[in-house]
């Protein structure tokens, strides 16, 4: 048995380390430590044993695991607060630490960035001053898109290949449009104005086989579309509310489905026929679109802003009022709904989106200027605070996993390059 520390008058406990990144394995043999043990020491252990049992030569930094969650204090306080025994030997298993983001391009509008949603070529805004904006990944400006008599609150992509691009944008002027792109053009038409909402709308999302999309608006209503070009036999609405105006264009919902008491800020799709949504009225439900009830409603203690839903890990994340980030197992029955509170924004968080390919990944956005990387093994501490915005952060998008990118009321877009993810 080996004993390492360098702080005498600490008790001893013993740990085994452990990891899943085999390339980095070493001898899982019991260590003797001080319990006075920081990050930065186990680490230098670590990257000793490397180099006496491994080829690795050059140090890697580490971050490291005790009962699921990420070290930030001594281990001492560590295991105090999560009630192990230090009488038996305990498992410290240890990543690669995530490299930080690398800041990339600024993308300058000329009013307030609402909304942002990224695809693998392409960057779609939405603003203030009603306006849509479609730029390349490397920060050059392709077309300004006119169209929208109120600020733009929300934008998604529907579909895209080489030629053709459709995505949606919906606005305080009641009304989403759903836009067909010429990319080899560079010209855009007006497809459908989906009509239906008697209040500006806050919120769209499209389904994953992105033949529908649902909207929610300061009128508590959600409603949902057919993005497809015909227009099917709509159920819900009576064929005499139609309207014939603007030439065919104009769509009327699907369903409308009630519940909320006030705005709806934010909604996702978390299954082929559920959606989530979040409200100002302090509430989270979980909707069937193909009955059009409620499967289930989650209580919070104040306005949320944005929710995000991650097929990875199942779970859900909230953006508040009360400068706190909530992670939720939407489908559990046992004890509190609410599994992590993730605090560390000084404001109104805004904004948050799950990673699409790393189940405890995601950014958030808020009303302090700052974007922050979060995993959710650290709630107390993120991972990096991605600066650069001078006014408060009001949109965050990481769709595709090679960029985070936040928009903001210092009327710009700031990209972060991410350089991998865990093994």
């Amino acid at each position: 048995m080996t004993s390492t520390g360098v702080n005498n008058s600490a008790p001893q406990v013993q740990i085994r380390f452990v990891t899943k990144q085999e390339g980095f394995a070493v001898p899982d043999f019991p260590l003797s430590v001080h319990t006075a043990i920081v990050p930065n020491e186990l680490n230098t252990l670590v990257n000793e044993l490397l180099r006496e049992t491994t080829d690795v030569r050059n140090d890697i930094e580490f971050d490291f695991l005790v009962c699921s969650q990420f070290l930030r204090t001594s281990l001492a306080e560590h295991i105090t607060e999560r009630s192990l025994s230090t009488e038996e030997v305990i498992d410290v298993e240890y990543v690669e630490k995530y490299p930080p983001p690398e800041p990339q391009d600024c993308l300058i509008h000329d009013d307030w960035v609402s909304t942002v949603a990224v695809n693998e070529k392409w960057i779609l805004t939405g603003c203030y001053d009603n306006t849509l904006h479609i730029w390349t990944s490397k920060g050059k400006h392709h077309l300004v898109i006119p169209g929208h008599t109120s600020p733009v609150k929300s934008v998604a992509w529907i579909s895209l290949n080489e030629e053709t691009a459709r995505f949606v944008s919906a606005s305080q002027d009641q009304t989403a449009i759903i836009w067909d792109w010429n990319i080899l053009a560079n010209s855009v038409d007006c497809i459908h104005v989906c009509r239906g909402h008697e209040r500006g709308l806050e919120a769209v999302s499209i389904n994953y086989d992105k033949t529908l999309m649902a909207t929610g608006a300061w009128d508590t209503m959600l409603k949902l579309w057919s993005t497809s070009n015909q227009d099917e036999n709509e159920d819900g609405e009576s064929t005499s509310k139609r309207l014939k105006s603007e030439h065919g264009k104009t769509r009327v919902p699907k369903r409308t489905m009630k519940g909320h008491k006030e705005a709806i800020s934010g909604i996702v799709w978390s299954e082929k026929a559920e959606v989530i949504t979040c409200s100002w009225d302090h509430t989270i439900k979980v909707w069937d679109s193909e009955l059009g009830g409620i499967k289930h409603d989650l209580a919070g203690n104040k306005s949320f802003f944005d929710i995000d839903y991650s097929p990875l890990s199942r779970a859900v994340i909230t953006a508040s009022a009360d400068r706190h980030i909530r992670l939720y197992d939407p489908r559990s029955t046992e004890g509190t709904l609410v599994k992590t509170l993730f605090t560390s924004h000084t404001q109104w968080v805004q904004s948050v989106r799950w990673s699409t390919v790393n189940e405890n990944l995601f950014i958030s956005g808020a009303y302090d200027n700052d974007m922050k990387l979060w995993d959710t093994r650290s709630p107390k501490v993120p991972l990096f605070d991605l600066s650069g915005h001078e006014d408060k952060v009001l949109c965050c998008n990481w769709s595709n996993p090679k960029f985070m990118v936040s928009g903001g009321a210092d009327n710009t877009v700031r990209i972060f390059k991410s350089k991998h993810v865990y093994r």
